[in-house]
């Protein structure tokens, strides 16, 4: 990769930065919560004395929600975030950078090899990431783990997310909380045109 010469916050969102670089182009990033570690072969770039992680929004909905434009992302230093579908800890990595040593990201994951991935990869360099080996749809199993969140941000291929993530909000989710969806229209409805389905 080419030589880093300069980092700028991003112009909306806290603790996301953009890395710019000597050909001119600039990647989204966040700092470093494990430096040193990697997550899903992301590239680390270093620049006064502080480590990056390029986010690539070919691999994270948020990064590339974020490079499209959405209006708000309410997930901030110190928040406590549920994250539904966490996988392998890719996006939830830099949810756990955002949120910092104070903020709280729990991760369910309902694949027991996909979870061991997220503890081997992610989890086991950040203290803030939470692995809970669960079933979305069944929040009452892990309601003695997880406490009031700020943010429910729901990435789970299943016909009825929706109300799956209503049924996490009404026990987890804070007043004045935030819910943060990925609709995957082919998990909804595979026999309808994707743009059909988001009508």
């Amino acid at each position: 990769m080419v030589e880093v010469v300069d980092v700028k916050p991003h112009e909306k969102f806290k603790e996301i930065y953009w890395v710019e670089f000597e050909d001119g182009s600039k990647r989204l990033a966040t700092i470093n919560l494990a430096p040193g570690t990697r997550v899903y072969g992301e590239y680390l770039v270093k620049y006064e004395g502080v480590e990056y992680r390029i986010w690539n929004p070919y691999r994270s909905k948020l990064a590339g929600a974020i490079l499209k434009g959405i209006d708000i992302v309410p997930i901030e230093r110190g928040a406590r975030v549920l994250y539904l579908g966490a996988a392998s800890g890719t996006t939830a990595s830099h949810v756990s950078d955002i949120v910092g040593e104070e903020g709280i990201v729990y991760c369910v994951e309902f694949s027991p090899r996909v979870l061991r991935e997220l503890i081997e990869r992610a989890s086991r360099y950040r203290k803030n990431m939470i692995p809970l080996l669960a079933d979305a749809r069944f929040p009452v199993k892990y309601s003695h783990i997880v406490e009031m969140v700020d943010v429910i941000y729901a990435d789970i291929a299943q016909p009825f997310q929706s109300k799956i993530v209503a049924n996490n909000a009404d026990i987890f989710l804070k007043e004045n909380g935030w819910i943060m969806q990925a609709i995957k229209a082919m998990s909804i409805d595979v026999t309808r045109e994707p743009s059909e389905t988001y009508k």
